[in-house]
């Protein structure tokens, strides 16, 4: 691990930045061709978040003793799971230059923050793990920086790893990606080695920023978060004209204004500068409450002298997996819409609308990216709000083509209309690329087909790895299927996936129905062919898991009005012949007949009590 004493004589930036204990003052206009703006990028656990706490000390942009692994990640969660989950921005001085770093997710869950950050760039750093080689997120996130005309320094991570073998994978960078293998830089990032030689990589290869810091004002917002105590926090990159401090600002896709409170630059603590001018990164706070006014893509100019036309912006991300989330104590509902209301103001990639659950009472309906960003914001939701929930069996949004000839979009099962009403159901499909050791090719082609997928490639990237690229139905990848991916490859397979749209499906919905109730937590939209699986399934799982009642209760599956599979739990039965000592067996017969006649009346009138854990239990149907 590389230490701070080390590089105690490297030179610093004095020409353009003069630090004073309580502000950055700009002594004299920043020179564009000293600036470099670059994202790391790599497939997930490559080595992004330790490179970057490698450049982080080799820069002195921290102290010593504040120094800690994953020092750009800021939340608990990312340390302790030991992924980036937010990107997060830096400014470092090497040289005589400015850095402004990004490090970037890498998980597919996370692609649109990459996806932000290229946007404020000029170059990229792509890791690849030298015992690993190319992965499925690296492919794509290669393919993102080339769409985006960005100069790519690749680089291989890991090399003091005994299973590193740099020269293999340069070959595989060469032959796949088109960068030639003498040109792959080799580091690690946990030593120290081949870092410095990096940075001056950067600095010879990615081009400096173009813009005019006489034009009209135009900034890119590609981050935003809620601070309690500020409001908004937006990390920006200006792209034309001059960012500065107490300047009314128009933010031209909200349609609002705003006073420039302060901009600053992270350091990566945050100091407060009088101006960005074109081609520099750094942040804006504008006593914004309503994250909404500062989306990632909104373009902030001039509220006097407005630019002609905001800048490209982003797509918004759309909500891939919905699912249910409800407190398990009905009167922590108040809590858990307040903390809804909050968590969106740090991350407005999810979506959440009230729902009513005859099972569950009331919860919201709830929209992420994918499963591990629903995993994310549930955990988040009960670590820093103190909330005990259920979560319902995640589902995909269908397009049901009606009778009258309207489109309606459905995410919950529950709400799917009567087959009557409708012609169609159309499912969402999914372009995935996996690549993995070519032995494992059979048990790959034998896991995508059995969830409906359809080959459309398959590429020998060097004689030992295959990468597959298969069309499937977003719900088939969605619960388990990445599980199941990793545990029949002994972990070497990577997956990366895209939407590609609608197609026609045979699909149905099946209901669970307890008493002859429909239980809507467990309704589920699944393909005719596997409606009976799932029903049987989960009919007697729920029998060993529903504790038994007063009377017998049905479990039953159904599709439509016809019962599929079918389990009872039987009821408990008290000895109401324990007293009798003989006598005429007319006497016993009358007993029991009263019992049945009771147990009868009480189904009739009674309900099923369902305890909260039971739904938690029953949805893990492969444990």
């Amino acid at each position: 691990m590389l230490g701070f004493d080390s590089f105690a004589d490297r030179p610093r930036i004095a020409a353009s930045e003069a630090l004073t204990t309580g502000t950055v003052q700009r002594s004299i206009p920043m020179d564009q061709s000293r600036i470099r703006n670059l994202s790391i990028i790599a497939h997930i656990d490559h080595g992004k978040s330790t490179l970057a706490d490698r450049l982080l000390e080799l820069c002195g942009a921290v102290e010593a003793r504040d120094m800690r692994d994953q020092y750009l990640d800021s939340m608990d969660i990312e340390r302790e799971r030991g992924i980036t989950i937010k990107l997060q921005s830096v400014r470092l001085n090497w040289n005589d230059y400015v850095v402004n770093l990004i490090d970037t997710p890498g998980h597919v869950d996370f692609g649109y923050e990459v996806s932000r950050s290229l946007a404020a760039c000029e170059g990229v750093v792509l890791v690849v793990d030298a015992a690993q080689g190319i992965e499925a997120q690296t492919l794509a996130n290669t393919y993102l920086a080339m769409e985006s005309d960005l100069e790519i320094v690749a680089v291989l991570n890991k090399i003091d790893l005994p299973a590193a073998d740099p020269d293999r994978y340069a070959m595989e960078i060469e032959n796949i990606l088109g960068i030639r293998a003498e040109d792959v830089l080799r580091i690690s990032a946990k030593t120290g080695a081949g870092v410095e030689g990096l940075l001056t990589a950067i600095v010879e290869k990615i081009p400096p920023p173009s813009g005019d810091p006489d034009a009209r004002l135009q900034s890119l917002i590609f981050d935003s978060h809620f601070d309690a105590y500020r409001g908004v926090v937006s990390s920006v990159r200006v792209v034309n004209g001059t960012l500065r401090t107490r300047d009314k600002l128009l933010f031209m896709q909200a349609g609002a204004t705003h006073d420039a409170d302060e901009i600053g630059i992270r350091t990566p603590t945050s100091r407060p500068v009088k101006e960005l001018a074109a081609g520099e990164v750094g942040y804006l706070i504008a006593g914004i409450k309503d994250v909404r006014e500062a989306r990632s893509g909104e373009t902030v100019t001039d509220a006097a002298q407005p630019a002609a036309a905001p800048l490209a912006g982003y797509r918004e991300p759309q909500a891939m997996v919905f699912c249910g989330l409800y407190p398990v104590d009905g009167h922590d509902y108040e809590t858990f819409r307040d903390a809804l209301d909050k968590l969106r103001l740090d991350d407005g990639s999810f979506t959440f609308e009230p729902e009513t659950s005859t099972a569950l009472g009331f919860g919201f309906r709830c929209g992420f990216l994918g499963l591990l960003h629903m995993e994310i914001i549930r955990e988040r939701l009960e670590r820093e709000f103190d909330l005990n929930l259920i979560a319902t069996i995640p589902s995909v949004e269908y397009r049901i083509e009606m009778t009258n000839g309207e489109d309606r979009l459905v995410d919950n099962p529950s709400a799917l209309p009567d087959q009557s009403e409708w012609n169609s159901i159309h499912e969402p499909y999914l372009k995935a690329s996996m690549i993995a050791p070519s032995e494992y090719t059979g048990t790959l082609m034998e896991l995508c087909q059995s969830r409906r997928g359809q080959m459309d490639a398959m590429n020998y990237l060097s004689p030992e790895r295959v990468e597959l690229v298969y069309r499937m139905p977003l719900a088939e990848v969605v619960v388990d299927f990445f599980d199941q991916l990793k545990s029949r490859t002994a972990g070497y397979a990577s997956l990366d996936y895209e939407p590609i749209g609608y197609e026609k499906g045979d699909l149905v919905r099946v209901d669970i129905l307890f008493n002859g109730e429909r239980v809507d937590a467990f309704s589920t939209i699944v393909h005719r062919k596997n409606a009976y699986d799932y029903g049987r399934r989960t009919a007697e799982k729920l029998k060993e898991i529903i504790p038994r009642q007063q009377f017998e209760v049905p479990i039953q599956a159904a599709i439509g009005g016809k019962i599929i599979a079918r389990e009872t739990v039987r009821a408990f039965r008290k000895d109401v012949t324990a007293k009798l000592y003989g006598g005429d067996v007319t006497r016993k017969n009358k007993l029991l007949k009263k019992q049945k006649e009771g147990k009868k009346k009480m189904k009739n009138i009674g309900t099923v009590q369902i305890p909260p854990d039971t739904f938690i239990r029953a949805l893990k149907l492969d444990d």
